[in-house]
């Protein structure tokens, strides 16, 4: 190897041992522990259950404007609950059924559709529905031919009377044309009798009209949805047999079967609430019509039913047959907490409370605690289970600190 060579690769050597020198150190393998530990436990927090206690600064306490005090006790009456069920309005439901033996046509009609009153929904084809048109016709045909000699009568009797003023014919004659005019007018009375009870008849078969097919058409009395159809095309049904059922969505009543405890609890004119799985944060109402005389033998419940009459979004979103939880007060009086209605706070749909312990530097540790509810009085809530004698609590500004525990819970940003 050449001397200048030799000094080419020994300036190289120099300069990297430089480099590394005067670059900056990393962390040690204990710090690197460290950090992933932090790392570790900050994911933990962020994505595991809500905390139930959380620290919040003098600053912060007096930023969202955080009052606390102790928990007033006092007597309350307690609430019962108890199952109830979203029913149709029978006096607004209509459960059609054949008039007739039958075949059915055509079924015009889903479950679910809005229909209107009076429009057709099933048609069947039918033999006492034929045989009902066919009556009908000779009715009418009679009727025809009974007003015909009606008047015929009418205008001998006229001819009679102008002739017995001139003495032209006989009194014999002329009390012949009287009795016949009578006769007419009784016979054409009674056709139309005869043409008004077949026709009657027809209609409630639904078979009207003049042609003699024995069609018969099942019409809605109501305007409403469809809420069940048994009918099928081509299906042969005897009389009375169910075809379809239609009902008036728009009044719906409460079911209510109340355990023998409480059937004491009801009367005639009481508003009830309750609510559905499917709305949970939604409270409807009903107003009681019906009570039971006595209870079931059986089951030992009283049959309790109401008229719904509203919600805090309207009654459109109810459907039948939807489980209810029915809620009445006027249960056992127990001693419970009376806190004002705004330290009482949803977390996860739930009634919660937050209980204080304060510290030296004039922050305060906060515990959310979950607690079960009564009635409200005057803007107070009565505090059945969840708080004892002694507990301070956040009487003012409780959704701040709620929504200080929501941010102590979101995951972290990752860099």
């Amino acid at each position: 190897m050449r001397p200048t060579q030799r000094l080419t690769l020994l300036g190289i050597a120099v300069a990297t041992a430089c480099g590394r020198t005067d670059a900056p150190r990393g962390p040690d393998t204990a710090t690197m522990r460290e950090m992933k530990a932090g790392a570790d436990a900050s994911a933990k927090t962020g994505a595991g259950a809500p905390a139930n206690q959380i620290d919040l600064t003098a600053a912060q306490i007096e930023h969202g404007g955080v009052r606390w005090g102790p928990v007033t006790m006092g007597d309350a009456t307690t609430r019962a609950a108890m199952p109830g069920t979203v029913i149709p309005n029978e006096n607004r439901t209509a459960r059609l059924g054949a008039p007739a033996r039958g075949r059915i046509i055509e079924v015009k009609v889903q479950p679910g559709d809005r229909v209107a009153a009076h429009q057709v929904l099933v048609t069947l084809q039918s033999v006492e529905g034929g045989m009902a048109q066919s009556d009908l016709a000779k009715a009418a045909a009679e009727v025809t031919a009974r007003k015909a000699q009606a008047e015929y009568a009418a205008a001998a009797k006229a001819r009679a009377e102008r002739l017995m003023a001139l003495k032209a014919i006989p009194r014999q004659d002329y009390e012949r044309a009287v009795a016949d005019d009578e006769q007419a007018r009784a016979s054409l009375a009674q056709a139309e009798s005869e043409r008004s009870r077949a026709q009657s008849a027809a209609e409630q078969l639904g078979a009207g009209g003049t042609s003699v097919s024995g069609e018969i058409a099942i019409r809605s009395p109501l305007a409403g949805v469809i809420l069940a159809r048994t009918a099928a095309p081509g299906a042969v049904v005897d009389a009375g047999a169910p075809l379809v059922t239609v009902t008036d969505p728009s009044s719906l009543w409460l079911s209510i079967s109340a355990p023998e405890q409480f059937a004491g609890l009801f009367r005639t004119g009481q508003v009830v609430r309750f609510a559905v799985p499917a709305f949970p944060t939604d409270t409807f109402t009903a107003r009681i019509d019906a009570v039971g005389a006595g209870l079931d033998a059986e089951t030992r419940t009283l049959s309790v039913r109401g008229a719904i009459t509203g919600t805090t979004h309207g009654r459109s979103q109810l459907r039948s047959e939807m489980l209810a939880s029915v809620v009445v007060d006027g249960g056992p009086v127990v001693r419970a907490a009376i806190v004002p209605e705004a330290a009482v706070q949803l977390i996860q749909e739930k009634p919660n409370v937050f209980v204080v312990r304060p510290n030296a530097k004039g922050g305060a540790l906060f515990e959310r605690r979950e607690v079960e509810i009564g009635r409200r009085i005057d803007g107070h809530i009565a505090v059945l289970r969840g708080l004892v004698a002694g507990d301070v609590i956040v009487t003012d500004g409780a959704f701040a600190v709620k929504a200080e525990f929501q941010r102590a819970v979101m995951p972290k940003m990752e860099m």
